[in-house]
């Protein structure tokens, strides 16, 4: 009998949860399974994973197939469903051992095929679990778990659950011993990152945190900070990013339009002008900062004009890496009962601010020929900056390490670079 086959959709934190997964089946037993973790995060998403479904059960056929994730959370009975579905198992039920544990024990069938709680009852991370995941060069730590914001076109609050927070001193344990296995960068990693510390005694926040870390791993060469709501972030941080070059000069911002109505329909937390102004003070503390940004493109009541300050706002914050969505609705959100935008237009701003946001990487690569970065090597022959672009060296680097280097040029959306002494 073999161990269990994992498949995982979807964001980061599923696969921090699938890595907790595998050491969960691995301690009960688990065998000759295959176990999927979905994402929800648009019906597409739900589309791929039923297709992922159908086709590991062709390759599987007597395999136990469990379904697990946002979409299981989200749709249960939608993949319970399913012929090639053996059990269905929720957010919170797939990170607790005991679950594994009966599944493993029971291959009979006479264990509930449907297991999913109410996950606003959550009040917890299993954020313990594991002591993060990764490549041989970086690691991701779960620090943040749930949403309690309600964003019309988001699903993801109600597979999530509402927001909790892993304590601090959890994760600064956790991350000595990551720094100790040889790990020179670490990415601290939630579904929304700034809402960190809300529900802990005192409240702290993400840059009491980002700062805690930096103080009490003084041997961690690498921090960085994944998706943020700008919005959101407390002075602590702005100091880190002015202050700590440990911290790395790349932020992804979770921004979904430029134009004020759509952001009041989408129910978000700012307006264009906050992210501008957020944009440039964070590039006035550290000049050398990136951003990546997530859009959507064709939101409902969406006019040309008001997709026009989705593509003016690319310029105006200087974003390099987009995220684009092109809107999807999801059933049971608000804005899928919104006027919607014909698909045909969608698809094409979609394209429009792919061209912009190709255009913007063009010119942050076309800036670093000539500078020197210290690049952490991914694979022998590939890393990447500080601000997460990535590099091709001609000869093979030793991986997980930082390797000073020379930019020479680029090609193929990376940057070309030598070790810094060595020649051409």
């Amino acid at each position: 009998m073999s161990a269990p086959r994992f498949t995982t959709l979807g964001c980061r934190l599923n696969a921090y949860e699938t890595e907790a997964m595998k050491e969960m089946t691995g301690q009960a037993g688990l065998r000759d399974a295959v176990v999927v973790n979905t994402c929800a995060v648009t019906a597409e998403a739900v589309r791929k994973a039923r297709q992922e479904i159908r086709r590991l059960r062709r390759e599987n056929p007597q395999a136990r197939l469990i379904v697990t994730g946002c979409a299981a959370q989200t749709e249960p009975q939608t993949f319970a469903a399913m012929e090639e579905v053996d059990a269905v198992i929720g957010n919170t039920e797939k990170m607790r051992p005991e679950t594994w544990a009966g599944l493993a024990a029971d291959f009979i069938g006479t264990t509930e095929a449907v297991q999913v709680d109410d996950i606003m009852s959550v009040t917890e991370t299993a954020g313990h679990l594991i002591d993060g995941f990764g490549t041989r060069s970086r690691a991701y730590v779960q620090v943040q778990n749930g949403c309690d914001h309600r964003c019309t076109f988001c699903i993801i609050p109600y597979g999530r659950g509402n927001s909790r927070s892993v304590p601090a001193g959890v994760v600064v344990d956790q991350i000595k011993r990551l720094v100790d296995r040889g790990y020179n960068e670490v990415v601290l990693t939630g579904v929304d990152l700034t809402s960190w510390g809300a529900d802990l005694p005192a409240q702290p926040k993400l840059g009491d945190l980002v700062m805690r870390i930096l103080r009490l791993v003084p041997d961690l060469p690498r921090l960085r900070i994944s998706s943020i709501d700008s919005i959101e972030v407390d002075d602590n941080l702005m100091q880190a990013i002015a202050t700590e070059p440990r911290l790395m000069p790349h932020l992804h911002l979770s921004l979904q339009h430029g134009d004020d109505l759509i952001l009041k329909r989408m129910k978000r937390r700012h307006l264009r002008d906050d992210a501008i102004r957020f944009a440039q003070e964070a590039r006035r503390l550290r000049p050398e900062m990136t951003f990546g940004a997530d859009i959507i493109a064709g939101f409902p009541t969406e006019t040309e004009a008001q997709f026009e300050n989705s593509l003016k706002l690319v310029e105006e914050c200087d974003l390099t890496w987009l995220h684009v969505f092109p809107y999807s609705p999801r059933p049971g959100t608000p804005a899928a009962r919104m006027p919607q935008v014909d698909g045909r237009a969608i698809k094409d701003r979609a394209a429009r601010l792919r061209t912009a946001g190709n255009v913007q990487v063009a010119r942050h690569l076309a800036a670093q020929t000539g500078q020197v970065h210290r690049v952490l090597m991914e694979n022998p022959h590939m890393g990447r900056t500080e601000q997460f672009t990535e590099v091709d060296f001609a000869n093979p680097q030793s991986e997980g390490q930082i390797v000073t280097a020379e930019i020479r040029g680029h090609a193929d959306g990376r940057l070309r670079a030598v070790p810094r002494g060595q020649g051409t």
